[in-house]
């Protein structure tokens, strides 16, 4: 089992450089930034990767409590969701604009919270600045730290701020605990898909609500079964919708806690709804599952509403949506009528299996030489790839690395060409494969 990542939360009213800040620490740029203010209007989720410590972060939309007005009325309930799971929350104020009654306001909506609570002076662009610009912040009546997030100054030490006040990793034997709840197995989809209707059909029995309305979900919520001698802890989460685009090219998901569920559970089933196809939305979280190589099984559900004909179309239409991850299980099922269902359990099982597969670098090496030999690496700017060896690093998901001439030799249809043999070779037809490529120049030497 994962262990869980401590959320931090970044909080504040519009425009004092959230976004920037979320963008700073996550080092790649995921938030939009921009002088307008409110133009963060989602919550956006990412992981951070600490010196000690492993977090969750998520940037918030700029909060106005108290407000009439429905998008700002939504930010602040999607802020408050954040909130609920976030171990640490930093309070983000603008320190060349001084203290700001929006800033008393949100001060105030942060302690109701109950969490541990640090504000950040942002826009602080060196020492000298520091005094001047935080003073008036000491009056919100929590512990404060100075940054300018668009130039770095004071980043490393909130980095190590964020760190230490992370709650402390879990003991061994909490983390055996962990493992007493079995295979974990998180339901993500889009609203209304049949996410909660198919874990009540599992169990027999209407553990959860199921409504018409899209959005009945509104947080996620653990299931325990057992199965003969196996235990399985289903995650039901929230209905990941497409918001209002900021521009229009730009979209956001909305539940944060979905999808760092999603990143947090053993496998995924993916809930597709057989009447609306593979919508956009749809995509994107197949695309997020496919680029994090989470497990996954895609569910596509309420074909008993079709006639034979029909669903013998839609088999066809989907399976070639999912064409880019085509190593992922596809199961056609009806939470009404159970079919399909049945074989969803032991397929999970062999996809996590699979997952945990470990083969040795001497069969690996003996592989590199029978592919190479097959199809050899590409020329390109007058120089063939080549393959020193290869090793196994990790396992769920099984990650391979190549010791390469030169990585940038190596993209395209040939990764593919190894992946495709990895897995005929090693039975790996299932479960996601990492495949990394190094650079070992000391072996190529005047080559």
């Amino acid at each position: 089992m994962k262990q869980h990542l401590p959320l931090v939360a970044l909080v504040g009213r519009p425009n004092v450089g959230k976004s920037t800040l979320f963008n700073r620490l996550i080092k790649r740029r995921v938030s939009i930034t921009h002088d307008m203010a409110g133009v963060t209007r989602d919550s956006i989720y990412s992981e951070v990767r600490g010196d000690t410590r492993s977090y969750a972060l998520v940037d918030t939309g700029g909060l106005v409590p108290g407000s009439s007005d429905e998008i700002e009325m939504n930010i602040v309930d999607q802020a408050r969701e954040a909130m609920a799971g976030a171990d640490l929350i930093l309070f983000i104020v603008d320190g060349r604009a001084g203290l700001h009654p929006q800033d008393d306001q949100v001060g105030r909506f942060l302690r109701q919270s109950g969490k541990e609570v640090r504000v950040v002076v942002n826009k602080v662009d060196g020492p000298d600045l520091e005094e001047r610009m935080a003073a008036d912040f000491y009056a919100l009546g929590f512990p404060l730290d100075c940054v300018s997030s668009s130039h770095g100054y004071g980043m490393g030490d909130l980095r190590d701020m964020i760190e230490g006040a992370l709650p402390p990793l879990e003991t061994p034997d909490e983390a055996a605990g962990l493992s007493q709840g079995g295979l974990k197995i998180a339901l993500l989809g889009r609203p209304n898909a049949g996410k909660s209707s198919t874990i009540n059909a599992i169990l027999g029995r209407k553990r959860l609500m199921v409504s018409s309305e899209a959005g009945t979900t509104r947080d996620c919520v653990d299931v325990t079964v057992q199965r003969g001698e196996k235990t399985y802890t289903f995650v039901d989460t929230a209905g990941v919708r497409r918001k209002s685009k900021v521009t229009d090219s730009l979209e956001y998901f909305s539940v944060v806690h979905s999808m760092q569920a999603a990143k947090q559970a053993d496998v995924v089933v993916l809930v597709l709804d057989v009447m609306d196809g593979v919508v956009g939305q749809d995509k994107r979280l197949l695309s997020f599952l496919d680029t994090e190589k989470v497990p996954f099984v895609i569910v596509v559900n309420k074909i008993d509403l079709l006639t034979k004909d029909q669903l013998a179309k839609a088999k066809k239409e989907l399976v070639d949506q999912f064409a880019f991850c085509a190593h992922v299980p596809v199961l056609f099922s009806s939470s009404v009528s159970m079919a399909g269902l049945g074989g969803l359990l032991p397929l999970v099982e062999k996809l996590w299996e699979q997952c945990g597969q470990r083969v040795t670098t001497g069969e690996l090496n003996r592989l590199v030489k029978m592919v190479t030999e097959r199809h050899q690496p590409p020329v390109m700017g007058g120089r063939r790839g080549k393959i020193y060896y290869m090793t196994q690093a990790d396992s769920r998901p099984p990650t391979f690395v190549f010791f390469v001439n030169d990585e940038k030799l190596f993209h395209g249809s040939y990764v593919r060409y190894l992946e495709n043999q990895l897995r005929k070779v090693f039975r790996m037809d299932k479960t996601p494969i990492r495949m990394v490529f190094r650079s070992s120049h000391d072996n190529d030497k005047g080559k």
